[in-house]
């Protein structure tokens, strides 16, 4: 798992995986139950690995293949926002990934995306981001930069649980 951090628009490359998310970045954490089951935890985990998710959330995505750390990605939701995975979880209960922002995205940060089957047979999807704005626009965006990236958190919930069989 390693971190790559060649062109990235912010110090804290990784920190989505703290406890602790840095200061000075409005903060998203969510996690929701999405399933029960290998089954369903296998299904979100493909569809979140292989970008399934952001195209079903309304996002268009330009990528070589699936979330691998270094791969640059350009995703679109009304502006071009590049991205470069900077990790990848790859193990039996838990697969993820997060990418941060190169220039030209409008936000800087890192958001992670994260399936995890639980000791109990639960399938969880938790999301962990931190951001701010990068250009003038984004700053001037203000609140309404907020309800924009919970309207695509919210997306991003409805998408995987459609996508895991829910």
């Amino acid at each position: 798992m390693m971190l790559i951090n060649t062109k990235l628009t912010y110090a804290e490359v990784g920190a989505t995986r703290e406890a602790v998310l840095p200061s000075g970045y409005k903060h998203v954490r969510r996690d929701v139950d999405i399933g029960a089951g290998s089954e369903t935890f296998e299904r979100a985990a493909t569809a979140m690995l292989h970008w399934r998710m952001h195209r079903a959330a309304g996002i268009d995505v330009t990528a070589s293949g699936p979330a691998a750390p270094g791969q640059p990605v350009l995703l679109r939701f009304g502006v071009a926002a590049p991205v470069q995975v900077v990790y990848r979880v790859d193990q039996p209960d838990r697969q993820g990934f997060a990418y941060g922002t190169l220039p030209g995205h409008p936000e800087r940060g890192e958001e992670a995306f994260l399936v995890h089957l639980t000791g109990s047979g639960r399938v969880r999807f938790r999301i962990t981001a931190f951001s701010r704005p990068a250009t003038p626009l984004a700053r001037l965006g203000g609140p309404v930069t907020g309800l924009i990236q919970a309207y695509v958190t919210n997306r991003y919930v409805s998408a995987i649980r459609d996508l895991s069989g829910r």
